[in-house]
């Protein structure tokens, strides 16, 4: 069944080899907020569409992509970027037709031409920030900037704060925002509703509402099974809105990525600007 996906995925490729390819980094807004389920779901949500799909791994230990999915890869995106190995023979292959890599950011190591790497992919980035909540150099190339909170006013806080971080380290015009495990629909967008708002009045910053993952007893029995919802529950509540995001994701229009924005700001810059968008 791998080689028969392998076989699918490696003429889709040929077939798109000259189309660019398209990041979407997925940023935790905090620990536990699930941005790593948000992350394979999705990525196993576009590959049942079809897409060819690569999800790049910041992350580490046994709550990782890679863990979950039991990936046995054979390097890493290190190898890839310095062309000690093709991404095809570096990466793992899940059983839903993601590849994925392992991409630890590495000091110093900054690639340009990402997106020429990856023509014809669609790639998903579990993103790791660092400890002044910045970006790593790859996942500052996305195309798009997926941020994930939940409803809870503790978590909402920390969203707003890792929301700011992000703005000043990468001068950001826009983000995108997922409420994930929410209790409500009408809830999650009150609270998608309040935070754009902040956003643009306190940060001058797009912060445009994807939508929420609603809360389900699945998610969990899916990870015990080392499996995304989307492969293992296909008619539970969270697999449904993984596959509308992922459909809707198709449809979002193109931008420049993150990487080719300006230059971050000074910290001096930034605690000026701080002052000046707190709210009262």
């Amino acid at each position: 069944m791998s080689k028969v996906v392998s076989d699918q995925a490696d003429g889709l490729r040929r077939l798109m080899a000259h189309s660019p390819a398209r990041l979407v980094a997925v940023v935790g807004s905090s620990p536990a907020v699930g941005a790593t389920s948000v992350a394979l779901n999705l990525a196993a949500a576009l590959a049942q569409q079809g897409k060819d799909v690569l999800l790049l791994d910041e992350q580490s230990g046994p709550r990782s992509a890679s863990a979950i999915w039991k990936i046995a890869a054979a390097g890493t995106w290190s190898d890839v970027a310095t062309q000690r190995l093709r991404l095809e023979a570096a990466a793992g292959l899940a059983a839903c037709g993601v590849q994925v890599l392992s991409a630890a950011p590495a000091a110093g190591m900054i690639i340009e031409n990402v997106h020429a790497m990856l023509q014809g992919r669609l790639v998903l980035i579990d993103a790791a920030l660092d400890s002044e909540g910045a970006l790593s150099p790859l996942a500052r190339q996305a195309d798009e900037i997926l941020v994930v909170l939940q409803p809870q006013a503790v978590s909402i806080t920390a969203a707003y704060v890792c929301i700011k971080r992000l703005r000043y380290a990468h001068a950001l015009q826009q983000l995108r925002i997922l409420i994930n495990r929410a209790t409500s629909a009408t809830e999650a967008q009150r609270v998608l509703t309040n935070l754009s708002n902040t956003g643009s009045r306190y940060l001058a910053l797009a912060l445009e509402p994807v939508g929420c993952v609603m809360a389900d007893p699945l998610l969990s029995r899916a990870l015990q099974l080392n499996l995304s919802v989307v492969e293992a529950f296909q008619t539970s509540p969270a697999a449904i809105d993984f596959r509308r995001i992922a459909t809707e994701l198709l449809q979002w229009p193109w931008r420049s990525p993150a990487g080719r924005l300006p230059s971050p700001i000074s910290t001096t810059a930034k605690r000026q600007s701080d002052r000046l968008l707190e709210p009262n």
